[in-house]
């Protein structure tokens, strides 16, 4: 009797688990780098009303853990990469999973450990660009972690991870193809030990993959490669003959083969972020955008998989929001990958049930907003002689980045160039009077100057709790900097 009891207690969670109303539980990864964000419970609500009820953040910070206590919600947090050092110390690890996992481990909590949940430590650490700066560190902040939960008791239930960019493995050149990948040489000892750790841990690999870098500054990749709905020519790997329609697969894929070459060709894989940016380059836009999603939804619908890898895969979208903060670095395309925008609100029609049925997803509820008031070009000034100077100063502290090359404000003549940059500039700093003047080359108006697909936005009103400090606002934007030439 004992043992029938069991089996259906297991079946009830196990149906619990898969009782989503969107694409196999799809989780969601919501970031905040943003000048002005929405109240996090408004966020949460949202999240709900969307059938999410997965998402992966990227720290642990008290307000937003405290706004998803009580909502069921199965929650990744995490480290971020300038706390590694610190968790390489086991005392200030145990401290964290104390202050940021047992805190929340109560009924009515935060839901981190229902399904097994995760703890990401770092994100993708190993990017070449970061020049090895996290390179001795990862390792043992992820062990100190994960013991610091099995200590806890939770570590049953809750694991840590590291998400990882694909660029920590690769094809050779002699072998371009999926079944001979390996791990990047300069870390293969390094990632082997981390998956190994991972496996026995019970911990997945997680991996950020995105078909749109694909496209992004390489006009020679085929371009029907990076969607899912048929390359007029496959790639055969000549490995498996396995014949490859989408970069999605190949690259997963290769993966799986990188991970049989350390002897774990078996170990469960988790994509932590995949999206398509809809602003900021010629091939991010809501038509691509649409595109992609619509091909991938059916097919995680299906449990189709990969080809090495077929069945269910766990997916987390990037992103939930549009983030007006983050670093450009790579691209200005950063900013926006929301399938929401800044406000909350739906860009484009999607179907997260993979089923087809594309509608607009349900926005943010109770958004306030500043006044309809826009800061313009005035065409009466009569000296423009520091207009490029001002521009450029608008749009280091404000973003600009949907004036590049291909974006969707790249069509304006000179006199909207700097209306609009002056505008970004005059809603990031609350419509104050004083952030329209830019030495008599602005002023403010009630008229609203969007012109065609380019939006002259209005900032939401948030409270200061919602608004990032003015010292932490010029930092972000000032790394996130793009020079505009004014023609």
């Amino acid at each position: 009797m004992g043992s029938r009891l069991w089996f259906l207690l297991l079946g009830v969670l196990l149906l619990w688990c898969s009782s989503c109303s969107i694409v196999n539980c799809l989780g969601v990864n919501w970031g905040t780098m943003a000048t002005h964000m929405l109240p996090p419970k408004t966020v949460v609500q949202m999240l709900k009303d969307n059938g999410f009820q997965k998402v992966k953040l990227f720290d642990a910070d008290s307000t937003t853990m405290n706004a998803l206590a009580g909502s069921n919600i199965e929650v990744m947090v995490a480290i971020p990469n300038d706390q590694l050092q610190a968790m390489t110390d086991y005392g200030n690890a145990q401290e964290w999973v104390k202050r940021n996992i047992s805190r929340f481990n109560f009924n009515g909590g935060v839901n981190i450990n229902f399904c097994n949940r995760y703890v990401a430590v770092g994100n993708e650490p190993f990017l070449k660009t970061y020049n090895n700066s996290f390179i001795n560190i990862t390792f043992p902040a992820l062990q100190n972690i994960q013991n610091a939960l099995n200590e806890a008791d939770v570590g049953d239930t809750i694991k840590a991870t590291v998400p990882l960019n694909a660029d920590v493995y690769f094809s050779p050149d002699d072998q371009p193809y999926p079944s001979a990948g390996r791990f990047r040489p300069d870390i293969n000892d390094l990632m082997t030990q981390i998956v190994q750790f991972m496996n026995k841990n019970k911990a997945p690999f997680t991996v950020n993959i995105y078909p749109f870098l694909s496209l992004y500054g390489n006009d020679n990749f085929p371009f029907d490669y990076a969607f899912f709905d048929g390359a007029a020519q496959p790639v055969v790997d000549k490995g498996t003959g396995i014949q490859y329609t989408n970069v999605f697969d190949a690259n997963f894929d290769t993966l799986v083969s990188a991970l049989k070459a350390v002897g774990l060709g078996d170990m469960t894989i988790m994509v932590g972020e995949v999206g398509w940016p809809t602003d900021g380059d010629k091939n991010g836009n809501v038509g691509n955008a649409y595109r992609f999603y619509n091909g991938l939804m059916p097919r995680l619908a299906s449990n189709r998989g990969t080809p090495l890898r077929p069945g269910y895969i766990e997916v987390y979208l990037f992103g939930l929001l549009d983030e007006d903060a983050k670093s450009i670095a790579p691209g200005s395309f950063e900013r926006h990958w929301g399938i929401v925008r800044y406000d909350g609100q739906p860009k484009f029609a999607l179907d997260l049930s993979g089923q087809g049925q594309n509608k607009l997803l349900v926005g943010a509820r109770g958004v306030d907003y500043l006044p309809q008031k826009w800061c313009a070009f005035n065409p009466n000034a009569k000296d423009l002689s520091k207009l490029a100077d001002n521009i450029n100063y608008a749009c280091t502290f404000s973003d600009c980045t949907t004036l590049g090359y291909g974006s969707s404000c790249n069509g304006l003549d000179a006199n909207g160039n700097a209306s609009y940059a002056f505008n970004m500039y005059y809603q990031v700093q609350n419509q104050d009077d004083l952030a329209c003047n830019f030495e008599g080359l602005a002023s403010v108006t009630t008229q609203n100057i969007s012109q065609g697909n380019c939006n002259f936005m209005i900032q939401i009103a948030t409270s200061s709790a919602g608004i990032l400090g003015p010292s932490v606002v010029v930092v972000l934007l000032v790394l996130g900097f793009v020079t505009l030439l004014v023609v």
